[in-house]
């Protein structure tokens, strides 16, 4: 399945396609409403891609677009020498269950890591979401700990895991 996975930019279609497929959030991934077209405007504006974040196309053959990963920086000090980058997945709710998230993760961080000088990467789930916890375990990053309160979420906060991949990993 890895082989028939891969990473692409955004076209507007893509976008357009996310922007119909955002209303099937569920509980642990919805933190409010947006724009029903926040992804087409977002590509309209800067191709889904700038300096230091981004969002790629996950496209499977034979299938097309499942969803998609992003990225953008989070800071543990001043920057440039305090910031690591925090990934992220969404796929379409039909697609979730087939080990494209861990593929699509893991061919991120090692893009990420081929092709930027960003030593750190991160990625949170909440506590509840096991499946991506195995995701991320699968696509070689580490659990750190838990972030108490780390997401405010349905009229409450709720705990997150934080998970990293370092280069050298």
């Amino acid at each position: 399945m890895a082989a028939a996975l891969r990473l692409r930019p955004y076209t507007a279609e893509d976008a357009a396609l996310a922007d119909a497929h955002a209303p099937e959030v569920g509980a642990i991934d919805f933190f409010g409403w947006s724009a029903s077209d926040a992804r087409s405007r977002r590509f309209a504006s800067d191709g889904m891609l700038g300096p230091d974040h981004g969002n790629l196309v996950v496209d499977v053959a034979g299938i097309g677009m499942v969803g998609d990963v992003g990225w953008s920086p989070v800071h543990h000090g001043p920057p440039p020498h305090g910031q690591a980058l925090n990934i992220g997945i969404a796929l379409f709710a039909e697609h979730r269950g087939n080990g494209y998230g861990t593929a699509a993760q893991r061919l991120l961080a090692e893009h990420l890591f081929a092709f930027t000088r960003w030593e750190r990467l991160e990625a949170c789930t909440d506590v509840t979401n096991v499946a991506e916890q195995r995701a991320l375990a699968g696509a070689g990053f580490t659990r750190e700990g838990v972030l108490r309160h780390a997401q405010w979420r349905a009229g409450a906060f709720h705990d997150a895991v934080l998970f990293s991949r370092l280069r050298c990993d």
